[in-house]
């Protein structure tokens, strides 16, 4: 099975788990649209055009070796390599083949796709490299891969944190360091990743044992980082980036409790590992996720971090609302909103076009967490536009 086929398995069960009021109120505020979409068949065009230009603007800006950005994180390649699998495009037979024997120049004896970089051990993002990249190479549907992804699964699955303490069921850059550490942005890549890639265990020798996540630790590892009502209205039901750190910083509730904040990217980053961990729609902790998501739906910025991260935020978003179900955004003075043409519309105003070949790319002023670099960023848009197309 595909990454898509099982991405819409996971449509078809958050449909299955919606309540029938909720449905009906849902079904009774969309707007009529000559698009199975959505979006109307003029804005899907405008879509397409934009990602054709994205994609345009990768395929010029390959390297030899077949890579982009920095080569020394493969991740930085699997994004792009991810987004032209889920769309077509004229260049891709040149593209995604290059950039796939980059990939696997990277593959390290012990089945992780990641680069040794000097003063790090594994690199120092071991996880989230091999996490992507096996979620890129699977999306290409190339059988010959398997074995490669099924090592990668297996490496993946030994970083999960299985000591009896705080981290415990979670991932963090590198299971090779010293020190006990896990984070919710890695863990959402780890769980996505062997959540997408379950098929090759099918074909697994029988002689092997497979790979697999405890599931349920993984869960509780992410339930950690969602606050509960205790911390107050403003933060309740939102997600911050790891035990004992919030990078939208803290405050200080009205019982006079420290509190790590929550914040768009991370809320959503946990609504979706819930879903990859099997956590039932309806389960409180997604239920109160989505209204966290719903109280403080804003596109102009990462809600409680501004500009920093807003293109990541952009991307978990658009995978997470895809995954979770929901076609539309209840807002608090009783409107919805169809977040599928939000989002794209948002996106597709932010692309900068080259005036002399016509490509396009994004990139934030703000670099934090990498997000100076077009590739990445661009990346990040791409398959944004493409989860809002439902592709």
């Amino acid at each position: 099975m595909t990454s898509k086929a099982i991405v819409s398995l996971l449509l078809v069960a958050g449909a299955l788990f919606t309540s029938p009021t909720h449905a009906q109120q849902e079904t009774s505020i969309l707007p009529a649209s000559d698009s199975a979409s959505g979006l109307g068949v003029s804005l899907e065009l405008e879509i397409q055009a934009a990602i054709d230009r994205a994609l345009d603007w990768f395929a010029a800006n390959q390297k030899e070796d077949g890579s982009w950005s920095n080569g020394s994180y493969p991740a930085l390649t699997a994004l792009p390599t991810w987004a032209f699998t889920r769309a077509e495009h004229s260049a891709a037979g040149t593209v995604v083949p290059k950039a796939v024997a980059f990939m696997k120049r990277c593959i390290q004896d012990d089945g992780g796709i990641y680069c040794k970089v000097a003063g790090r051990k594994g690199g120092g993002l071991g996880n989230y490299n091999t996490a992507i990249c096996m979620t890129a190479l699977h999306s290409t549907g190339d059988r010959s891969l398997t074995r490669t992804i099924q090592n990668a699964r297996t490496f993946v699955a030994k970083g999960q944190h299985r000591g009896d303490d705080v981290y415990k069921g979670g991932f963090g850059y590198d299971k090779n360091t010293d020190r006990a550490y896990a984070d919710l942005m890695n863990t959402l890549y780890a769980a996505e990743a062997m959540r997408l890639t379950q098929d090759v265990e099918d074909v697994r020798p029988a002689n092997e044992a497979k790979a697999n996540l405890d599931w349920q630790a993984a869960a509780k590892f992410v339930e950690k980082m969602q606050n509960k009502s205790s911390a107050g209205e403003q933060d309740a039901g939102g997600f911050f980036y790891k035990p004992g750190e919030s990078k939208a910083g803290t405050t200080t509730n009205e019982t006079g409790v420290l509190v790590f904040r929550s914040y768009g990217s991370m809320t959503y980053a946990g609504l979706l590992a819930l879903i990859y961990a099997d956590v039932d729609r309806d389960d409180p902790r997604v239920r109160s996720a989505f209204d966290w998501a719903c109280k403080n739906w804003d596109l102009k910025e990462n809600p409680g971090m501004g500009a920093e991260g807003l293109f990541f935020f952009y991307n978990v978003l658009s995978r997470s609302l895809s995954a979770y179900g929901a076609e539309v955004v209840p807002r608090a003075d009783g409107t919805y909103t169809n977040w599928r043409k939000a989002v794209a519309q948002k996106i597709l105003s932010s692309q900068t076009i080259d005036p002399t070949t016509g490509h396009g790319y994004w990139v934030n002023a703000d670099g934090r967490f990498w997000e100076r670099d077009p590739a990445l960023v661009t990346a990040y848009s791409v398959l944004a536009l493409e989860h809002a197309l439902g592709q």
